[in-house]
C-alpha cells in the first residue's frame, strides 16, 4: 500500500479549500434565482403604461413586500420562483404598453395570461423559448407580427385570439402533442390549416373563426378524436364539407358558417349525437337537409340560413306537427337540462343550461304572434302566465298587509342612532379622501340648499342631487324623503351595507349624515346616468356589442362578490336597470341597497317580506316571501333580456298575451318558434358573432328559469360571460 508524503496531501487540501471559497464568492456574486425574477418583473412592468388606476402599483421595489405577494404573481412553494403571471383586471383599467423580453428570465414560468391588458407590438422571441411555459394567453389585445416557427413543447393552453396577427398557422404546432385548446380566431391569418394540427390527439378547443384561411377543412383534424369545440367560421374556405366527423365522439360544437362551402350536408353528421350546436350558416350548402340531423335528440341550436338548402322537415321530436319548408332554418330548439348553447372555454365546464321541454324546429314565420297566431287568439293561460298572476296577487296582499302593521305600529320617537349624531355633523368612512372636505355646510351649499335645479333623478328612497363641493369634485347626495315610510330602515341598510363593501362595481358610500330634521347619503358621481336611461337612449347611438358585455359583466362581477365575498353575504333584492350606474366610460356600478338583505355564512335563505319591482321579482320569491341568491339571479337575468331587446320586462306590447306575459315569456316563445333574431335590438344580429348572442339570450333564460336549482350562480355566470369577452374588450 503506497502512502502520499503529508506535505502533499495539505497541499491538495489548501488548493480545495481556496478553490471551495472562490466557488461560494461566486455565487454570492451572482444574483441569486429569485433576484432575478423580482428584477424581470419590475423591467416587464416597467414596460407596461402606468398611471393612478395602474393595477400593477403594488409591483414595486420599495414595496418591502416579497415578489411572491404582489398581485397577479404566483410562485412555487418550495423554490420561490415565479410560475404564474396573470395581472389582475380592473373595470375600466388596463395596462397598455409592450411585453418585455426580460419575462424570458423567468424561467420556470409555467403561465403567462394578459388578456384583454391593451398589449401592443409584436410578442417577443423570447416568450416562445420559455420550456416550462403550458399556458399563453394574451387574447383581446393589439398584438401584430407573425406566429413563431417553433413553440414550447409543453404547451397545453394557447389562446391569441383578437390581435392582429398575420401571416401562416406554423405547422410546428402539430408538435405540441399536450396542447387541449388552441385559439386563433379574430385575427388576419392566411393560407390553409396546417394537416399537422392532426397530430394534436388531446385538443379539446379549435377556435380559428374571423381570418382569411382558405382551402378545405384538412381530414387530418378528424385524428384529434377529444375535441369538443371547432370554430372555423368567417373565413375563405371552400369545398366539400368533410365526411367522418362522426367519427369525433365528443364534439359538441361545430360552427362552419360564413365560409364558401358547397355540395350537400354529409349524412353521417346527424349521428354525432354529442353534438349540441350546429352552425352550417351563410355558405352555399345545398340539397336536403339530412333527417338525422333535425332529430338528434342533445342538438340546442341549429343555424343553416343563407344556404341553398331545400325540401321539408318535420321534427322528430313533435311528428303530429306539419312539415316546414327548409330554404332559410335559424332555430333553436332546447333538450335537456345538460344542453348549452355556446360552450364554456373551460373544457370541463360545457354545456350547463335550459331544462325545458323539446322545442320545435322552424323556420322564418310570418309576422304576427311569436307562435304564428293571431294575437287575438285563445288558448287560455300557461303555467307561467298563472304562476305571474298569482305573484302580482301575492304582492299586492304583502303590500297592503305591510302598509297596515307599519301604520299600526309606527312609533313617534326617533331611533336612538339618529340622536346620537350631532345636528350638522357629517360621518364620512375611513379611507375616503376625494379632494376635499365633506362637511355639512359643504354639501348644503353644493346643492344649493337642495334646489330643484339640482336634482338628477327621484327614486322610490327620495331625490338625488348632484354636488360640485370644490372646483372638479363632485359627488351624488341621495337625501331621504321626509315622512317616507320605511326611509329610515331603508337608509340604515343602506349604510350596513355599502359602508362594510368595497368592490369595483359597486357604488362608494363616501358618507352619510342623520340627525332630526335631515337624512342623506353621499356617494362618488357617476355622470353617465343609469342603465334605464342608457337603453332608452341607445336608439341614438350605434350598437356596441362590446360596451353592452361590459355592462353585463361588471353587473355580474358585483353581484357574485355580494353573493360569495361578503361577509356577511348580501341579497341586493332590487337589481333593475334603474339601480345601475354608468360612468362616462359605461363602467356599470350596482346601486341602492335600501332593500338589501344580510345572510349569514349558516343561512342559504331568509324569509322576509316581498320586497322589489314587479317584473324582477322572482316568482318563488313572491309566492312564498323565502329570498335566496337566486331571487337577484333572476332579476339580474330580467335585466340581461331588456339589454339586448327592445323590450321592457313589462312591455305595453305585450298586453294582448294576456296578464302574466313579461320579457321572459316573449324570449321562451320567439326561441322556440325559431325567431330568435327578432328578439335583438335592430344591428346587433349583425355586428356580434350569432353562438356569442344565442349563448348570451340561453344564459339570460336560464337565468329567470322557474326551478330555483337550474339557476346558476352568479360565479359561473361571471364566468360564462368572461367566455364571451369581444376581441376588441
Amino acid at each position: 500500500m503506497a502512502f502520499r508524503p503529508r506535505s502533499t496531501v495539505c497541499s491538495a487540501t489548501t488548493v480545495l479549500f481556496f478553490l471551495a471559497l472562490h466557488l461560494l464568492a461566486a455565487s454570492c456574486a451572482s444574483s441569486p434565482p429569485q433576484e432575478q425574477d423580482r428584477s424581470a418583473l419590475l423591467e416587464l412592468k416597467n414596460g407596461l403604461c402606468s398611471g393612478s388606476g395602474d393595477p400593477l402599483r403594488q409591483w414595486a421595489q420599495e414595496s418591502g413586500v416579497h415578489h411572491c405577494s404582489w398581485p397577479g404573481v404566483t410562485c412555487d412553494e418550495r423554490s420561490r420562483r415565479v410560475v404564474a403571471l396573470s395581472p389582475p383586471s380592473r373595470p375600466g383599467r388596463c395596462l397598455a404598453g409592450e411585453l418585455s423580453p426580460a419575462v424570458a428570465r423567468l424561467t420556470e414560468l409555467k403561465a403567462l395570461s394578459f388578456p384583454g391588458a391593451g398589449l401592443r407590438g409584436e410578442i417577443p422571441q423570447e416568450v416562445w423559448r420559455l420550456r416550462h411555459l403550458e399556458v399563453l394567453n394574451l387574447a383581446g389585445n393589439s398584438l401584430h407580427g407573425r406566429l413563431p416557427a417553433t413553440f414550447p413543447e409543453g404547451l397545453k393552453s394557447l389562446d391569441l385570439s383578437g390581435n392582429r396577427l398575420s401571416g401562416r398557422i406554423p405547422p410546428a404546432l402539430g408538435s405540441c402533442t399536450a396542447l387541449q385548446r388552441l385559439g386563433l380566431s379574430s385575427n388576419s391569418l392566411d393560407g390553409s390549416i396546417p394537416l399537422q394540427i392532426g397530430r394534436l390527439e388531446k385538443l379539446r378547443v379549435l377556435e380559428m373563426s374571423g381570418n382569411r384561411l382558405t382551402g378545405g377543412v384538412p381530414p387530418e383534424l378528424l385524428h384529434c378524436r377529444a375535441l369538443v369545440k371547432m370554430d372555423l367560421s368567417k373565413n375563405l374556405l371552400s369545398g366539400q364539407l368533410p365526411s367522418g366527423l362522426k367519427k369525433l365522439k365528443n364534439l359538441k360544437f361545430l360552427s362552419l358558417s360564413g365560409n364558401n362551402f358547397t355540395g350537400e350536408i354529409p349524412s353521417d353528421l346527424g349521428q354525432l349525437r354529442s353534438l349540441k350546436f350546429l352552425n352550417l350558416s351563410s355558405n352555399s350548402l345545398s340539397g336536403a337537409v339530412p333527417f338525422d340531423i333535425v332529430g338528434m335528440q342533445n342538438r340546442t341550436v341549429l343555424l343553416l340560413d343563407n344556404n341553398k338548402l331545400s325540401g321539408e322537415i318535420t321534427d322528430a321530436a313533435n311528428p303530429e306537427m306539419p312539415p316546414v319548408s327548409v330554404v332559410n332554418i335559424s332555430s333553436v330548439t332546447v333538450t335537456d337540462a345538460s344542453s348549452s348553447v355556446n360552450p364554456s372555454r373551460q373544457p370541463s365546464e360545457l354545456f350547463t343550461v335550459i331544462p325545458t321541454s323539446t322545442m320545435r324546429v322552424l323556420g322564418e314565420t310570418s309576422s304576427g304572434t311569436p307562435d304564428g297566431s293571431n294575437s287575438s287568439s285563445g288558448g287560455g293561460l300557461g303555467t307561467k302566465e298563472i304562476a305571474a298572476i298569482a305573484s302580482a296577487s301575492a304582492i299586492v296582499v304583502v303590500l297592503i298587509v305591510g302598509l297596515i302593521l307599519c301604520i299600526c305600529t309606527r312609533k313617534g320617537a326617533l331611533k336612538p342612532s339618529r340622536r346620537s349624531f350631532r345636528r350638522r355633523e357629517v360621518k364620512v368612512f375611513d379611507n375616503v379622501d376625494i379632494g376635499a372636505p365633506l362637511t355639512y355646510e359643504t354639501v348644503v351649499r353644493a346643492t344649493g340648499n337642495f334646489n330643484a335645479s339640482n336634482c338628477i333623478g327621484n327614486g322610490g328612497f327620495g331625490p338625488t342631487y348632484r354636488a360640485e363641493i370644490a372646483p372638479g369634485v363632485l359627488v351624488a347626495i341621495k337625501r331621504l324623503a321626509i315622512g317616507k315610510q320605511h326611509g329610515d330602515k331603508e337608509f340604515q341598510a343602506e349604510i350596513k351595507t355599502l359602508g362594510q363593501c368595497r368592490h369595483p362595481n359597486l357604488v362608494t358610500l363616501l358618507g352619510y349624515h342623520i340627525s332630526d330634521s335631515e337624512m342623506f347619503l353621499i356617494y362618488n358621481y357617476l355622470p353617465g346616468g343609469n342603465l334605464e336611461k342608457f337603453i332608452k337612449e341607445r336608439t341614438k347611438r350605434p350598437v356596441s356589442w362590446r360596451r353592452l358585455h361590459k355592462i353585463a359583466l361588471d353587473v355580474a362581477r358585483a353581484l357574485a362578490y355580494m353573493h360569495e365575498e361578503c361577509v356577511p353575504r348580501i341579497l341586493h333584492r332590487d337589481v333593475k336597470p334603474n339601480n345601475i350606474l354608468l360612468d362616462n366610460e359605461c363602467n356599470a356600478y350596482l346601486s341602492d341597497f335600501g332593500l338589501a338583505r344580510l345572510l349569514r355564512n349558516s343561512e342559504t335563505h331568509a324569509t322576509t317580506d316581498v320586497a322589489g319591482t314587479f317584473g324582477y321579482v322572482a316568482p318563488e320569491y313572491a309566492m312564498t316571501c323565502r329570498v335566496s341568491d337566486k331571487a337577484d339571479v333572476y332579476s339580474y337575468g330580467v335585466v340581461l333580456l331588456e339589454l339586448i331587446s327592445d323590450k321592457k320586462a313589462l312591455d305595453p306590447s305585450f298586453s294582448p298575451y294576456g296578464n302574466g306575459f313579461n320579457i321572459v315569456s316573449w324570449a321562451l316563445k320567439l326561441v322556440q318558434r325559431g325567431r330568435i333574431r327578432e328578439f335583438f335590438i335592430e344591428g346587433l344580429w349583425d355586428k356580434a358573432p350569432h353562438d356569442d348572442l344565442i349563448e348570451f339570450l340561453n344564459l339570460a333564460i336560464q337565468c329567470t328559469q322557474e326551478s330555483v336549482a337550474s339557476r346558476p350562480t352568479m360565479k359561473h355566470v361571471v364566468r360564462r360571460l368572461k367566455d364571451l369577452r369581444p376581441p376588441a374588450y
